[in-house]
């Protein structure tokens, strides 16, 4: 409200203001839900989005062939199994070894790009989930309002 408006005027105005925005909120609500259903579409494809991971990890090679360690618990001299915190030297490589690090490629889907007809038209959308035969869609309809000016 302005400044220059009566103060007590003022709270009987906002009071008729939010009396007016509560009665119409239900009617607008109830318009929305009329305008909006569900259906389901038949899905015509499905093809997954992939996300390709790299990882890298050291692999003992002896004269050029790789070498399969297993990784053991460490031990100390009388046998007992030494705690995962204690420091020790890397075990020496046998002769003829080296370490080389080698990469490796990993693929895994992140989503999935679906072809789907819904009442004689066709759509794609990108989802999270491979929907199978059949996709449930929302449908929503409302008037479409041209801009001012335009005809």
């Amino acid at each position: 409200m302005p400044h220059w408006f009566p103060s007590t005027m003022r709270f009987p105005t906002a009071c008729f203001l939010l009396a007016i925005l509560a009665a119409s909120a239900p009617v607008l609500g109830q318009e929305a839900r009329r305008s909006v259903r569900t259906g389901y579409a038949h899905v015509l494809r499905v093809q997954p989005v992939y996300q390709t991971l790299t990882a890298t990890r050291m692999e003992q090679h002896c004269d050029g062939k790789v070498v399969e360690t297993s990784p053991q618990e460490p031990a100390d001299p009388e046998g007992q199994a030494t705690p995962p915190h204690a420091s020790r030297a890397p075990a020496p490589l046998p002769p003829n070894c080296e370490m080389v690090p080698v990469q490796r490629q990993f693929q895994r889907p992140i989503a999935y790009d679906v072809d789907y007809v819904y009442r004689g038209l066709k759509y794609r959308s990108r989802l999270p989930y491979d929907p199978g035969n059949r996709l449930r869609v929302q449908v929503s309809i409302q008037p479409y309002v041209a801009p001012p000016g335009s005809d």
